[in-house]
This record gives structure tokens, C-alpha cells and sequence, in this order.
């Protein structure tokens, strides 16, 4: 099993459920769900180019997959996981859009966050003592030998290569995307996200998700409100 930080929007918030019926899987219920009709992609490509992040769930990940340490447990990791919300006040991301990030896409911040930074520099800290070492068979998924030597450092310390520096928040929508089907990709979410493209996003909630065993779906075990009045709430 492992486990997982995430910012996540509450299971009945639109964009959750925008997102959701675009995965075609909402992991606060685990279900698959209907993909919407869509004229410029096929239902098999939209299937296909999906596949990563629906196993994942709709987030944005604050601290990476990890299994628990030896002698952690994980009512220590739960309760740890309600302190750490119940210190972190909500805030607001001023606006979102629509990124491509290499040959994915992905929702994210139009500009440098302070707060999400420090949530997520926050998350990485406060979870570490829970993070088992990453296998040799982990190591190598992450493509070292395409990561910067900070990533690789980030990578051997804390278990992600993407953190601190190298952190940008995202709420991913695809998995690899051909070049020549790019611009259709990018055509179909600014209408599948129209909503809520250019507006602000709120950060109020934090996730924990596990994942029950190796390649399986992650699925939501709690969602926390951020802030003093944090009561633990069961996915």
C-alpha cells in the first residue's frame, strides 16, 4: 500500500466533478463513470490518452506516493495528516489556465503562488518521516538519467524530484499526448474546462489517497478542510 498528499477539491465541488466525467472515474467513489460525448475525439482516444491520470484520481500532489517507514503506522500517518491540516489556513489562487507541461496537460496557476509553495514545501517536510526509501525499481521510473542533478538530488532525499525549486502545482488532465493530436487536446479541454479556466481556484481542502496495492487505482481515504476548525471527515 501507499499513500499520497494531494490537494483535492470536496467530491461534490463542480470542478471535481468536471474532472471526473473527463477521467472517466471519480476516486472519491472509485466508480467509472460515463465519458461525455465529444465530436474531436474518439471515445477510444480520450480512454487511452486518460489512462495515467485516472488511476491517479484528480489532484494535485503535494506530497508523492510513498509507503510507510518501518515501525510508522498508518493511525500515526491519519493523525499526523489532521494536524497538518488543521495548521494550514485556505487560500486562493488567483487564477487558473490551462498548461501544457511537455506532452501532457494540465490545470495550474497563471502565475507563481506563494502559498502553494509553502503548502507543498510544508507537505514534503512534515510527511518525510513516514516515507519508506524508494526501491531501485522506483528509482529507475523516474528517468534519472533525464532529470537535472538537483532533481536526482531531490529524487536520493526526498523521494520526488520536483519539489521545492522544481515544484509546479497541477492538476493533471492527460497522460502523453502525440504531437500532431495536441492542438485538438488543448481545443477539447478549454471547452471541456471553460468554467473554470481564467477564474480563481480555492484551496481549502487537502487529501489523503491511498493506493491498495501496487498499480491499482488510488481512491480517497479523507479529505480535511484547511484551518483551525479542521474536523476529520471519511471519504
Amino acid at each position: 500500500m501507499r499513500y499520497a498528499i494531494y490537494f483535492a477539491p470536496p467530491a461534490d465541488d463542480r470542478l471535481s466533478l468536471t474532472a471526473a466525467r473527463w477521467l472517466g472515474r471519480d476516486a472519491f467513489g472509485g466508480g467509472a463513470l460515463a465519458w461525455p460525448k465529444n465530436s474531436a475525439l474518439e471515445r477510444e482516444q480520450q480512454v487511452a490518452l486518460t489512462a495515467e491520470p485516472r488511476r491517479y484520481g484528480f489532484h494535485g500532489t503535494l506530497k508523492a506516493p510513498f509507503a510507510l517507514a518501518s515501525g510508522r503506522s498508518e493511525a500515526e500517518l491519519i493523525a499526523a495528516f489532521d494536524e497538518f491540516a488543521a495548521e494550514i489556513e485556505p487560500f486562493e489562487v488567483p487564477e487558473i489556465m490551462l498548461h501544457q507541461i511537455g506532452p501532457f496537460f494540465a490545470l495550474g496557476s497563471s502565475a507563481p503562488s506563494a502559498p502553494l509553495q509553502d503548502l507543498a514545501e510544508r507537505a514534503v517536510r512534515r510527511f518525510e518521516p513516514f516515507r519508506a526509501p524508494l526501491s531501485e525499481i522506483d528509482i529507475a521510473r523516474r528517468n534519472p538519467e533525464k532529470l537535472t542533478q538537483r532533481q536526482r538530488d531531490y529524487l536520493a532525499a526526498w523521494g520526488y524530484p520536483y519539489v521545492f525549486e522544481e515544484f509546479q502545482f497541477h492538476l493533471t488532465l492527460t497522460g502523453p499526448v502525440p504531437e500532431e493530436m495536441r492542438s485538438v487536446m488543448r481545443a477539447t479541454l478549454e471547452a471541456a474546462f471553460d468554467t473554470f479556466i481564467g477564474q480563481p481556484l480555492a484551496v481549502s481542502t487537502v487529501a489523503l489517497f491511498v493506493e491498495p496495492q501496487r498499480s491499482a487505482p488510488f481512491i480517497v481515504h479523507s479529505l480535511l478542510p484547511l484551518g483551525s476548525a479542521s474536523t476529520r471527515k471519511i471519504a
